[in-house]
This record gives structure tokens, C-alpha cells and sequence, in this order.
């Protein structure tokens, strides 16, 4: 077996890319057709790839292929390195015209329900041609999945700790709240104040207990000496929570800068309910020591100027 300087200059990025696209097919026959080169050219491929590296990485079967134990190794690797060479690619691009660059941004529902559409409207206005790619998933998983594995170039949303991690940077836009709500139609809608203890035995649609919101919204009530009412609708999707409430025929928590872009449009109200102070940050996370995107600086100057007023109204 060649050492590993040997083999690394032998190798070429078409056979791992065509690696790549065999193990996610399951089959050469299906390989071949996705990238439009014939069989035999993909066959021989595979089959330089594993005399280079002197190891079989497909196990074949009537039934298609799989990766063997130095597949799977292989794999990972192979991914990660094409990951980076696109980055290398869309960097380059983008420092020719930042203008015309390309973003890839990971956030959570809840922004994604109100601040980060404006973001994003905002951005589009001003650089048309900047093309962005938005990914959902929960804090912690942007952070230390998809922000390390540099599936994303930043994530906007809720911090996953008060502390940022070492290789983070961070960047706090405004502290977020939450608010009752209900629908125009709804009779509560009408009211000019009301207290929170009036509301427990309310229709209520809540996310679950153990979720950030639903641990927030069981703070809340706490605050207020009061037991969490009783859900007759536990969902954590904020679609159809903002579908049920639509009805007029339940109440729920949802994030103040959400209510603030998108009331009007989806008839819902916040109501005058006084809640106990309790906030949390939305920001931008980065990592540290990646080569900027300089499309990324764009980005972030859009969402510090959305963001601003929004802040100051929190602040008030």
C-alpha cells in the first residue's frame, strides 16, 4: 500500500465525487445515469480509486452497493472535502462580487416566522443577484452540526447557551419576548386589558413542556403564581399553532417580533396581557478563524438594520 502523500496526489476529486454519487445511489447503473457518463467509465473509476488506495470501499451485490467499513471512513471525508471546495469556489466568486454571492443561512421556526423574512426581503431588495439557502433546524444542532460541519455560513436565531462557545462569534441582534395571542374574531380580542389568572381555563394551543417555548410560557405563568394551563392542543409548529388560532377559538404564546411582521397578515392580536419580564437573545453565530464570505458582511449589516428598531422597542 502506498503511504499517504502517494496516495493523496494519485487520487482524483472526479473518483471521489463519483464515489460520492455510487454510495448515495446504491447502484453504478443509477450513479452513471445521475452524472451522465456510462457504466463501464464509472466501474473503472471505482476501481482505480480502490487500487490506489490498495482497500475495496464497495461491497457489491445483485442487489446494488454499499460502503464497506474504509468506505464509510471514506465517505465522511469525501463529503466534508467537497463541502470545502465548494466554499473555496463560492468564496472566490463571491470576492470577485459580493453582490452575486451566495449564502447559506440555518434558523429556527420562530425567526424564521418573522424577523428573518425581513431580513431576507430587505437583502433581496438591495442585492437581487445574492443568492441564500435556508436551513431549519433547533440551536444547538445549527451550531454544533451544520455551523461546524460548514453546512451553513451563519445561523440567525435563539443563542443555544449564555455562554458562546469558544470557537463561536456572536453577535446579539435584540432580546426576544413572548405575548398572548389570540384571533381577530376571538372574544378576548376586544378586551382593552386583561390579566393573565383570567385566561387559565381558556382554549389553549401550546408547544410541548419541554421545549424552550413551552418551558418559557411555564416560567411565565409561574411568575405570575399561577399553575400552566391546561393544553387542549400541544403542537410545536407555529404554522399551525397561527392556523388554530386563525378560529377565534384559542389563545396561545408566540414571539413578539414575529406578531410585529406578521399580525395584520395572519389576523391574529397580540393581547394587553401584563407578562413578567422574561427575555431571550436572538443572534448571529459564526465561527471563528473560517475565511469570511464576504456576501456574509452583507447579510449582517441587513439584519443589524432590521433588527435596530425592533431592539429599541424591546429596550422601551
Amino acid at each position: 500500500m502506498l503511504d499517504a502523500s502517494q496516495i493523496s496526489r494519485r487520487i482524483k476529486l472526479r473518483q471521489l465525487n463519483v464515489f460520492i454519487a455510487v454510495v448515495e445511489c446504491g447502484s453504478m447503473a443509477k450513479a452513471a445515469e445521475q452524472l451522465a457518463i456510462s457504466q463501464p467509465v464509472i466501474s473503472k473509476m471505482i476501481a482505480d480509486l480502490e487500487q490506489t488506495l490498495g482497500l475495496s470501499v464497495l461491497e457489491r451485490s445483485r442487489l446494488g452497493v454499499e460502503p464497506t467499513l474504509y468506505g464509510r471512513a471514506l465517505l465522511r471525508r469525501s463529503i466534508a472535502l467537497c463541502n470545502d471546495l465548494r466554499t473555496s469556489v463560492d468564496e472566490l466568486q463571491t470576492l470577485a462580487d459580493p453582490r452575486t454571492g451566495e449564502l447559506r443561512v440555518g434558523s429556527t421556526e420562530p425567526v424564521m416566522a418573522g424577523l428573518l423574512p425581513a431580513i431576507v426581503d430587505r437583502l433581496s431588495r438591495e442585492y437581487p443577484r445574492l443568492a441564500l439557502h435556508i436551513i431549519e433546524d433547533e440551536p444547538p444542532e445549527l451550531q454544533n452540526r451544520h455551523l461546524r460541519n460548514h453546512d451553513i455560513d451563519v445561523m440567525i436565531a435563539r443563542l443555544p447557551s449564555p455562554t458562546p462557545a469558544p470557537d463561536t462569534a456572536v453577535q446579539v441582534l435584540l432580546h426576544e419576548s413572548g405575548v398572548v395571542v389570540a384571533g381577530l374574531s376571538n372574544p378576548w380580542a376586544r378586551r382593552r386589558k386583561i390579566r393573565l389568572s383570567e385566561l387559565i381555563d381558556e382554549r389553549w394551543c401550546l408547544p410541548p413542556r419541554e421545549s424552550f417555548p413551552g418551558g418559557w410560557i411555564a416560567n411565565a405563568f409561574q411568575a405570575c403564581g399561577l399553575e400552566m394551563p391546561r393544553a387542549n392542543v400541544t403542537v410545536y409548529s407555529i404554522q399551525m399553532q397561527n392556523a388554530l388560532l386563525s378560529t377565534g377559538r384559542f389563545l396561545s404564546f408566540l414571539p413578539a417580533t414575529m406578531l410585529h411582521f406578521s399580525a395584520k397578515r395572519l389576523s391574529l392580536k397580540v393581547l394587553p396581557v401584563e407578562m413578567p419580564v422574561q427575555m431571550w437573545p436572538i443572534g448571529i453565530v459564526t465561527l471563528k478563524g473560517r475565511t469570511p464570505n464576504p456576501a456574509l458582511r452583507l447579510l449582517i449589516e441587513c439584519a443589524h438594520q432590521v433588527a435596530k428598531p425592533l431592539a429599541s422597542k424591546a429596550r422601551s
